[in-house]
C-alpha cells in the first residue's frame, strides 16, 4: 500500500491526555475481509478529508460477539462484550461509529444492559452528518445519471428502522436512485445475517443472495450500493453468479463517496 492514511489509535490519543470525537469501530469483517477492508480504507480517507478527529482502538478492538450470539452462544458473546466494554470504558468512549450494521446493532442495543452505554452510528448516518454540517461537499458528477440501486441491510433497516442516511447520501451524488420492489420495511435479506454467512446452506432450489440479486437486477442497475460488508459479499457472489460481472458494480455508499470525491 503506498497511500498514506491517517489512522491514530486511542492508546496513541491516551498518551497525549486527548479525546477523539468519534471512535471508528472497524470490526471484524472491515478488518479481515479483503474487499471490507476497501470500505474501511474509503471511510477513513473520508474522515480524514473531512478532518474528523478520530481514532480506532487497532488491537485493542475484538468482535463484537454479534456472530457468537445470533449461532446461540449466549456465554461466548457475553464474554467478547465484557471484554470490550472494559476496553471501550477505560478509554471513556462517547461516540462509535460503525461501517457494519452488525456491529452496530450490537453496540448500540446489546451492550447497554453489559454495561456498555455509547452513542452509536452507522456509517451512513454519520457521512450525512458530515455532508450537513458542510464539512463534506460533494459536487462532483462522478455518478451523474447512473442507474444506481440501493441494498438494505437487515440490521440498519428493519432492525433500527434506519433507511433515510443511506438514501440521502445516495441522493447528493446526482444519480438516477432506483429502488427495488422489496425495499425499506419490506427489502429482502441478503442471506447473510443471523450468522448464516458462516454456515452450509439448507436445502432448496436457490441461494438468498441469487433471489436479492434478482430483485436489483430488475432495476437495470449500473450500481449496486450496499451498507454493510456482509451485503457487499452476498450481492457481490449474486452478481458473479448471474453472469453480470462486466456490467454491474457492487460498492458500499462510503466507496461511492470516496470515489465522489476523487480520494
Amino acid at each position: 500500500m503506498s497511500e498514506q492514511l491517517n489512522v491514530p489509535t486511542m492508546e496513541e490519543f491516551m498518551a497525549q491526555g486527548k479525546q477523539p470525537d468519534i471512535l471508528f469501530w472497524v470490526g471484524s469483517a472491515g478488518s479481515y475481509d479483503d474487499r471490507a477492508k476497501k470500505i474501511t480504507r474509503a471511510f477513513v480517507k473520508i474522515l480524514n478529508k473531512a478532518n474528523v478527529n478520530f481514532a480506532v482502538l487497532g488491537t485493542e478492538e475484538s468482535c463484537t460477539g454479534d456472530v457468537a450470539k445470533r449461532a446461540g452462544n449466549e456465554f461466548l458473546f457475553q464474554m467478547q462484550a465484557m471484554m470490550n466494554i472494559e476496553v471501550l470504558n477505560g478509554y471513556e468512549v462517547k461516540r462509535i461509529v460503525t461501517c457494519d450494521p452488525h456491529s452496530f446493532n450490537c453496540l448500540k442495543n446489546e451492550y447497554p444492559s453489559l454495561g456498555g452505554n455509547y452513542e452509536v452510528l452507522h456509517h451512513t448516518q454519520f457521512i450525512k452528518e458530515l455532508i450537513e454540517s458542510k464539512k463534506l461537499e460533494i459536487k462532483d458528477g462522478t455518478f451523474q445519471g447512473k442507474r444506481i440501486t440501493f441494498h438494505d441491510p437487515c440490521y440498519l433497516g428493519r432492525a433500527n428502522s434506519e433507511y433515510d442516511a443511506p438514501r440521502d447520501v445516495l441522493a447528493t451524488l446526482n444519480a438516477n436512485i432506483l429502488e427495488m420492489k422489496r425495499s425499506k420495511a419490506t427489502a429482502l435479506c441478503c442471506g447473510a445475517g443471523g450468522a448464516q454467512m458462516f454456515k452450509d446452506a439448507e436445502k432448496g432450489d436457490k441461494e438468498i443472495n441469487e433471489l436479492r440479486t434478482e430483485d436489483a437486477l430488475k432495476t437495470n442497475p449500473e450500481i449496486i450500493a450496499t451498507a454493510c460488508p456482509y451485503c457487499m459479499t452476498m450481492m457481490s457472489d449474486g452478481v458473479k453468479v448471474k453472469e453480470k460481472e462486466s456490467e454491474i458494480q457492487v460498492l458500499d455508499i462510503a466507496e461511492l463517496i470516496a470515489q465522489s470525491q476523487n480520494l
